[in-house]
């Protein structure tokens, strides 16, 4: 099982961004596959390209998945 970088709950700011933590979630992909209060695996991260939001969220996810509450064999 691969392990991610973190895990926590997705939630969304006053401005309508999905964050995990201090790594912003990419919002199609939230919103198409996600809910609010779903707990993740962010696997991996890059540099937040947009210059609205890297103020809050320098960190940027695509890579993430719904958390795995299954024992590892």
């Amino acid at each position: 099982m691969s392990k991610g970088i973190y895990t926590g709950l997705i939630e969304k700011d006053e401005y309508g961004n999905f964050y995990c933590g201090n790594i912003l979630l990419d919002y199609q992909m939230t919103v198409k596959n996600f809910q609010v209060g779903d707990k993740i695996t962010v696997k991996t991260v890059i540099e937040n390209p947009s210059d609205k939001s890297y103020n809050l969220y320098p960190q940027k996810s695509r890579n993430f998945a719904k958390f795995n509450t299954k024992p590892e064999q």
